[in-house]
């Protein structure tokens, strides 16, 4: 696993790759984001956070740390869970990594 922390991050952030994953470990619970790279297409099929550490905007970071991903590959993104779908809705920024 190779971690992609962003700067300034309290917690360190890590790209599973060979289960296509990115997961953050915060006082011991396991955030993620499981995608699927389909013909040049990074589908966000699931974003989970667990209720002790919610609210805190970790899965904002996750989604984040992804989309980055995603651009640097030149990906284009399918938010498949409701949480992705949601974040590329608040965050136009990303809207040119949507998929057709």
């Amino acid at each position: 696993m190779a971690s992609v922390t962003p700067p300034g991050l309290a917690y360190e952030v890590e790209h599973d790759l060979a289960n296509h994953r990115f997961q953050a470990r915060v006082q011991g619970h396991l955030a993620l984001l499981d995608y699927q790279i389909k013909r040049k297409r990074m589908v966000i099929t699931h974003t989970e956070v667990p209720e002790p550490i919610g609210g805190r905007g970790i899965a904002g970071e996750l989604t984040k740390v992804a989309l980055r991903y995603a651009r640097e590959h030149k990906y284009k993104v399918v938010p498949a869970c409701a949480y992705a779908e949601a974040f590329m809705q608040r965050h136009q920024e990303y809207d040119d990594l949507l998929a057709g």
